[in-house]
C-alpha cells in the first residue's frame, strides 16, 4: 500500500503532492514500483496535527481519487473518519475505507456498512492533538487486541462480512517506543485473530529513535520492520518506500516458496 497524503502538515512528506498533477505522478511511480493498493489521505493524523474541516478533506481527496481511478489499475482506499469523506470518496472510485478512529463514529459506521466496501480498523489512545502526551497500557498487546476484536465484531454484528474487515494495530498513536516494540514482536498474535492484518510502520518517529536517521533517511529501517512483519503473518505493509519495500517483498516471497 503506497501512502499518498494530499496534505500541506503530514509528517514525512506534508506540502509535497497537493497539487493535482504532483499527485498522480506520485501515484503513478508507486505503481508502478509495486504498489497494488494507494491510500489518498487529506486529514493528517501525525501527533500533534489539527483537524481539517469536512470539505477541506472533500477538496484534497476526492479530485485525485477520481483521476487515479480512471488511469491506474489500483485499489485506492481513501484514509478517513469522516462519513461525508467516506460516501464520496467510495463513489469517486475508493475500494476501501482505512480508518484510524477505527468506525467509532456511529455516522461513519453506517456509511461503510451502507457502502459494502472492505473497511481496514485501526487502534489508537487519544486524539492526533494529544495522543503522544502520556501514553499507558496495563498489557499493550491484549487491550489493543480487544479493541479491535470488539469492533471487529460491532460491524459484523451489524452485517458486515468478516472478509470485508481489516485489522490495524496503530503503531505510534497513542504509543511509547516501548508499546511500539512490543506490539511489533507480538504481530503474530493480531494475525491469530482471523483477519488480514496491516501495518503502518514507514519511516515513523521510532525508526528515528532507534537509527538516529532523519524522516527522508529511514528508508532502510521503514523495509526491516516491514520484512519482521512480513515473516509473522501481516499481509498489507503501508509504506511511504515502494520500491525497496516491493524488493524486500519478492524475496521474501522467493524465499518462502523455495522453502
Amino acid at each position: 500500500m503506497g501512502i499518498l497524503n494530499v496534505t500541506p502538515d503530514s509528517f514525512s512528506d506534508g506540502g509535497r503532492y497537493t497539487s493535482l498533477t504532483a499527485a498522480l505522478r506520485h501515484a503513478e511511480a508507486m505503481a508502478a514500483a509495486g504498489a497494488s493498493l494507494i491510500d489518498v489521505g487529506g486529514e493528517s493524523t501525525r501527533p500533534g496535527a489539527a483537524p481539517v474541516s469536512v470539505q477541506q478533506e472533500l477538496d484534497r481527496v476526492i479530485p485525485v481519487i477520481t483521476a487515479l481511478a480512471a488511469r491506474l489499475p489500483v485499489l485506492i482506499s481513501i484514509d478517513t473518519s469522516k462519513a461525508a469523506v467516506i460516501r464520496e470518496a467510495v463513489q469517486a472510485g475508493a475500494g476501501l475505507i482505512n480508518d484510524v478512529n477505527a468506525l467509532q463514529d456511529e455516522q461513519a459506521q453506517d456509511a461503510a456498512l451502507a457502502l459494502g466496501v472492505p473497511v481496514c480498523l485501526m487502534h489508537k489512545q487519544g486524539n492526533p492533538a494529544d495522543m503522544q502526551r502520556n501514553p499507558h497500557y496495563v498489557d499493550v498487546v491484549h487491550e489493543v487486541c480487544t479493541f479491535l476484536q470488539t469492533r471487529a465484531q460491532v460491524l459484523r454484528d451489524a452485517g458486515m462480512p468478516a472478509d470485508r474487515i481489516l485489522l490495524d494495530p496503530g503503531i505510534g498513536f497513542g504509543k511509547t517506543l516501548t508499546h511500539n516494540l512490543t506490539l511489533l514482536r507480538e504481530l503474530h498474535t493480531f494475525v491469530q485473530l482471523g483477519y488480514p492484518v496491516l501495518i503502518g510502520i514507514s519511516r515513523k518517529s521510532m525508526l528515528g529513535t532507534l537509527t538516529g536517521r532523519a524522516i527522508a533517511d529511514r528508508a532502510a529501517a521503514s523495509v526491516a520492520a516491514a520484512t519482521l512483519a512480513l515473516q509473522q503473518g501481516v499481509r498489507i505493509l503501508r509504506v511511504h518506500d515502494v520500491g525497496p519495500t516491493a524488493d524486500a517483498l519478492r524475496i521474501w516471497s522467493a524465499i518462502q516458496q523455495g522453502s
